[in-house]
């Protein structure tokens, strides 16, 4: 065979191959849910603990002490005295107590609305995190980057928080440290479900926020063995995200998708061959990965074209009515199911029980809305399971105000917000 023949061959060759997308070459060839993509749901998905920890800390670093009457005054010492009495009364472990910053940093009567006001900051922090993170996860930094980045803040702003000198500047350090953990889930849901096939990825996606419940009881488990410091709770629930960091996501892979994104195919189509052989499976060789702006005879791609051409920001959702209406839709969802999730979640301090076992039987409580989520969504659609979910929410709410004390019906409401923020998550 001539040059001239082997050139024109290897066109032809060139032509003959086969360009599919990523959902196709997971379906068809590298195998959708095999023990590469479980080993890297895993991994990925225990930030989730990471997040539990950030969030949740706040209800046994900010719970108020007990307070007894002070030594000699009328009553006894074992006799609860008027918080918001000049004197006559010290807290339970101590004059100086530093097991919760409401006794360290006087946060009672009039200034008891600052342990309302720490949570709201923080939670600020998450909202503009979430989208600047958001953004910079389909942008240049990708999901594992982002993911690493945040991390790393979130274990520098904690440890920081422990050393906090007064309440304004632990204020501002828990800003901080929702300004980076409001994006972990984010981070970790869509780094965790891309490589998943596209029958299996519902599932899978129901599956990381076991991980959360998980991180709660966890918590519980923790702030018991650290009861008498704040401080040192702090700095033990934010190592964890440090240990991340350096132990685990080394050993995760870059979404294949995110690099489709960024018309990096060669790079996505190695991440496809990787999973191919972890689950015993091998990818054709005449097999590549198309851009998704390609049609079905790959007219349309270039993988040429520089990547800063595709932004993946923001701006991108506002070019289409559809996109721009369901963005909106969402962040309505999304705040009205937070409101009643971690108004409830974070409330548990005011039931009249144990605190620790309180907050474990609260996080087990959620888990039974993940399976039913799971287990209604492939037959009712996202849909009909937001409104169901939205509107079960506001009934059992509003039987648990009108029964006093009941503290069993604070577990029953909190079934359907942990399955509206779920199918929030399945429509990301």
């Amino acid at each position: 065979m001539s040059s001239a023949e082997a050139l024109l061959d290897g066109g032809g060759a060139a032509r003959r191959r086969v360009r599919v997308s990523v959902d196709d070459a997971l379906a068809r060839h590298a195998g959708e849910f095999g023990r590469w993509q479980l080993r890297h749901f895993v991994l990925v998905s225990s930030a989730w603990l990471l997040e539990a920890l950030h969030t949740m800390v706040v209800i046994f670093a900010d719970r108020q002490p007990a307070m007894v009457c002070a030594a000699g005054d009328v009553g006894g010492g074992d006799r609860r005295c008027d918080p918001c009495a000049a004197t006559g009364w010290e807290w339970a472990d101590g004059p100086a107590s530093a097991s919760s910053t409401v006794s360290e940093f006087g946060l009672v009567c009039g200034e008891r609305y600052k342990v309302g006001l720490v949570q709201a900051i923080f939670f600020a922090g998450c909202m503009i995190g979430a989208g600047v993170f958001g953004h910079l996860s389909d942008s240049f930094l990708g999901r594992k980057g982002s993911l690493q980045v945040v991390c790393v803040l979130n274990g520098v702003f904690g440890i920081l928080t422990a050393l906090s000198p007064n309440y304004w500047a632990y204020a501002a350090l828990r800003l901080l440290t929702g300004f980076s953990a409001g994006s972990v889930g984010l981070c970790s849901f869509v780094l965790a479900t891309e490589p998943v096939g596209p029958s299996r990825r519902g599932a899978a996606g129901m599956s990381t926020f076991y991980f959360f419940s998980g991180g709660i009881a966890a918590l519980a488990g923790i702030a018991a063995m650290f009861q008498s410091s704040w401080r040192m709770l702090y700095v033990v629930t934010s190592v964890p995200s440090i240990v991340f960091v350096v132990a685990v996501l080394p050993f995760v892979s870059e979404s294949p998708r995110w690099f489709l994104v960024r018309r990096r195919a060669d790079d996505a189509m190695r991440v496809i061959r990787a999973i191919a052989h972890g689950n015993g499976r091998t990818v054709p060789d005449d097999v590549t990965l198309k851009l998704d702006d390609e049609g079905d005879d790959g007219v349309g791609g270039d993988n040429s074209v520089d990547s800063s051409s595709s932004s993946g920001s923001i701006i991108d959702v506002f070019r289409s009515r559809t996109t721009r209406f369901r963005l909106v839709l969402s962040v309505v969802i999304n705040l009205l199911a937070s409101v009643v999730y971690y108004g409830l979640s974070l409330n548990v301090v005011n039931l009249k029980t144990n605190l620790y076992v309180s907050v474990v039987v609260n996080s087990l409580a959620e888990l039974p809305a993940y399976l039913l989520t799971a287990l209604l969504l492939d037959h009712l659609g996202r849909k009909p399971l937001a409104i169901g979910t939205m509107l079960l929410s506001g009934v059992f709410c509003s039987a648990g105000s009108l029964v006093a004390g009941a503290g069993a019906m604070r577990y029953i409401t909190n079934q359907p917000p942990c399955m509206q923020i779920q199918l929030l998550y399945m429509s990301i």
